[in-house]
């Protein structure tokens, strides 16, 4: 048994660890950010890529979890060697637990100037809808 406080194993808590997963290539993994929207009939997620080209992203559903991968190449042609470089080519990575709500079937994406715009819309139930009361 140790003894000694700094030497203490932490106890993590499960879901404590990042959402990460295993690489199989080198370099970072990015987290974009996101804005979310709402309206009556669906909900607009859009995603910031810099980089990252349509043929490099894939999103990918299964039992209700969306997940959005994308991967930036380096961006210097053959002949260039790097003199700086703030920023490392690297992937994307980011899930989301989708409702009963979202009509999976109809999730459309559009990738523009490194920006992704999922638009996510509701099932018809979930829809708000007005009620007409009638009289006699």
């Amino acid at each position: 048994m140790l003894r000694n406080k700094s030497n203490e194993l932490q106890k993590v808590e499960k879901g404590a660890a990042p959402a990460v997963p295993e690489q199989t290539h080198t370099g970072p993994v990015y987290t974009p950010a996101v804005d979310i929207f709402e309206s009556e009939d669906r909900i607009s997620l859009l995603a910031d890529m810099p980089g990252v080209e349509a043929e490099d992203l894939k999103i990918d559903l299964r039992e209700n979890v969306l997940t959005l991968a994308g991967h930036v190449a380096s961006p210097e042609a053959d002949n260039e060697t790097p003199v700086l470089r703030e920023y490392a080519p690297g992937s994307y990575f980011r899930q989301f637990t989708l409702s009963e709500h979202i009509d999976q079937a109809k999730i459309d994406a559009k990738l523009t100037d490194g920006v992704l715009r999922l638009e996510l819309p509701k099932v018809e139930r979930a829809k708000p809808r007005q009620i007409t009361v009638k009289s006699g």
